[in-house]
């Protein structure tokens, strides 16, 4: 698992975790991605690559996000070569996110990156990074916790609800996920690269 940060500067549940000028970045990117990327077609992934980059997403290569994935905060964003964030995926980006080399986040998956320290009256802010593996794949409305490292190779049932670490190449399924499957040998067929890979 990754180290979680708690925001211990709020001071009641109902206050700001973010300075003003992130507040500011945040609003005038709630306005931008449905006006410059929201209507676009598939075939303009440029562009909508092009716009993240502007907002502070780390872009390596040629990855694929669909007009309809929702980004939270792109500069909290990192995607490698062929990586995609499917239709209405959600990329819940209050802590850094990271889609590797060949990944695929489906339809409506939810990479959460925040949550709350439920043991303090302010509920303060918690967020921990998420980063999925060179290959890996996140099942249509799988909920990942904040955290979690998917590894290379993986793969994460659909509607799965991933609360630690995904061991590369292996198949999670469940609420909470579990393992169901080692695919080491058949992947390994197919991607030998994911000996070496994130």
């Amino acid at each position: 698992m990754h180290p979680r940060q708690t925001f211990a500067h709020q001071q009641q549940s109902i206050e700001s975790p973010w300075s003003g000028r992130t507040r500011l970045r945040m609003l005038a990117w709630h306005f931008a991605w449905p006006l410059l990327c929201r209507w676009t077609p598939k075939p303009l992934n440029r562009w909508r690559l092009l716009v993240l980059r502007m907002f502070g997403a780390q872009i390596h290569g040629q990855p694929f996000v669909h007009q309809s994935a929702r980004i939270q905060m792109p500069w909290n964003l990192t995607l490698h070569p062929g990586a995609s964030l499917g239709d209405r995926a959600n990329a819940y980006s209050l802590g850094p996110i990271e889609i590797g080399r060949g990944a695929t986040v489906a339809q409506e998956a939810y990479l959460c990156t925040g949550t709350h320290a439920f043991d303090s009256p302010a509920l303060n802010l918690v967020v921990g990074r998420i980063s999925v593996g060179a290959e890996a794949f996140v099942g249509a409305r799988a909920f990942v916790m904040p955290g979690v490292e998917i590894g290379a190779g993986a793969i994460v049932g659909a509607c799965a609800v991933v609360t630690r670490d995904v061991a590369a190449r292996t198949v999670v399924a469940g609420n909470p996920a579990r393992v169901v499957q080692d695919r080491s040998s058949a992947a390994l067929q197919h991607f030998p690269e994911l000996v070496t890979n994130r």
